[in-house]
């Protein structure tokens, strides 16, 4: 995991935010290209707060049971607004801890853990879900790489990734923005440290835009 002292408040700002826009230009600006590079930043800050989290939760038991009721109450939102019938990716993330948990208690055994990790990411590209396998596969990134090589790893996941999905992932390159951001600039997010975001905002922001999107895009189109 990246040895950083941030506490995760200008992180999470950043991924909010980022989402945001990612999700705006996907509901009324889809032919605009700028809005989708903006919110590749997101996904990797999530992916990366949830390493973190996974080590500083006081249980992560409890922090498993958060995420999934996150990612229940968020599905319906979700669909609403994309107009899909895929898994959300809260829903990803909870998949994702599931992995880090397991690996865990495999520690030691490295063909197992392998193993366990091919089985997860197969499992994230035959359900629907948003971010598939790939999700997975930058959790452990920064779960298990140095902070010298996260640039370069996710760097090559995402050359993996249009190879295997197709030009239309050409986009995600933008997301080592992110990498880059917590990797080689902690600095400069512990200085943005002094803005605070209270957990519930944190905890509800993905549900509750969600329902607000879908709602807005609806009453648009009945006018």
């Amino acid at each position: 995991m990246p040895t950083t002292t941030q506490r995760g408040c200008a992180m999470q700002l950043l991924a909010m935010l980022t989402m945001l826009i990612d999700h705006i230009g996907l509901v009324w600006f889809p032919e605009q290209t700028a809005w989708r590079i903006v919110g590749r930043l997101a996904f990797p800050l999530y992916a990366y707060a949830l390493v973190i989290g996974y080590f500083r939760t006081r249980s992560r038991g409890r922090y498993l049971q958060r995420l999934g009721v996150i990612a229940l109450l968020s599905q319906i939102p979700y669909m609403a607004a994309f107009s899909t019938y895929e898994g959300n990716v809260v829903m990803t993330l909870f998949i994702c801890l599931l992995a880090l948990l397991l690996l865990d208690r495999l520690q030691g055994k490295l063909p197992l853990q392998v193993l366990a990790a091919a089985a997860f990411v197969a499992m994230l590209e035959l359900i629907p879900l948003d971010y598939g396998g790939y999700a997975l596969l930058l959790v452990l990134i920064y779960r298990y790489a140095k902070p010298s090589l996260l640039l370069l790893l996710h760097l090559l996941l995402n050359v993996a990734a249009v190879w295997f999905h197709g030009p239309g992932w050409m986009v995600q390159f933008a997301s080592v923005f992110a990498t880059l951001l917590v990797a080689g600039f902690p600095d400069m997010l512990r200085e943005l440290d002094r803005i605070r975001i209270p957990r519930f905002a944190w905890r509800s922001f993905y549900p509750v835009h969600l329902a607000a999107i879908a709602v807005i895009h609806y009453a648009q189109q009945q006018l």
